[in-house]
């Protein structure tokens, strides 16, 4: 149950029982319960999504899904792809991408792919059917945060110090087993059998994309 919550706490702003920090082992083992953060917070912005549609048009609607998705996650996601694109994309060397990676301050790359992603988000708000809705919400938010225990297992982690690699440290195959099997579920659950395959595009691009900045960074 900590492990639970201590996966949402650190990924949402949702209310949890236990308001304290973890242990580097407890956050290990909060990470095969990502997926799971990500069913609630499926459920939670097809909610705000529902209700927003009783009043605005759709594609107000999706700006105030959009904006709840942002808010409900606390900018954490957002904040660390464009960080992350600065980063790759702004230094010569691994040591200086690493470097700029920690640096608050926003640059180019970082502000041009903030504003690409959450255009696509809206564009895909807009346009999805409203018999869709959720199936497309909750697969999104789900399969999104499955792919980050795959790739936290696979992967070294960049820097010798911080959380992340204290969390690395403390990820098992266990972890693993029960995000696959949340996402599974979950995928089933909204798409069928075609949710598998959905599971596996995020798959290959999580994979994909951890190559890549395996070519730029250390980790």
């Amino acid at each position: 149950m900590t492990s639970i919550i201590a996966a949402f706490q650190f990924l949402t702003i949702f209310p949890t029982l236990i308001k304290r920090m973890f242990t580097s082992q407890e956050m290990g083992r909060a990470v095969g319960w990502f997926p799971l953060v990500g069913v609630a917070l499926g459920f939670a912005l097809f909610g705000v999504n529902y209700a927003a549609r009783l009043v605005f048009p759709q594609t107000v609607a999706a700006a105030l899904t959009l904006f709840a998705w942002i808010a409900f996650t606390r900018f954490f996601h957002l904040d660390g792809f464009m960080d992350t694109l600065d980063g790759l994309f702004g230094g010569w060397t691994p040591e200086r991408r690493l470097e700029i990676m920690k640096d608050s301050r926003m640059g180019a790359f970082g502000t041009i792919g903030g504003i690409l992603v959450l255009l696509t988000k809206y564009a895909a708000l807009s346009e999805i059917h409203t018999s869709s809705m959720f199936s497309a919400i909750l697969l999104a938010t789900t399969l999104g945060r499955w792919a980050s225990p795959l790739v936290i297992y696979a992967f070294p982690y960049a820097r010798e110090d911080g959380l992340g690699i204290e969390m690395k440290r403390n990820v098992t195959f266990r972890e693993i087993i029960i995000a696959t099997l949340t996402a599974g579920l979950t995928a089933w659950f909204a798409y069928g059998w075609l949710g598998f395959a959905f599971m596996l595009g995020a798959a290959l691009i999580g994979f994909l994309a951890a190559r890549y900045a395996m070519r730029l960074l250390p980790g």
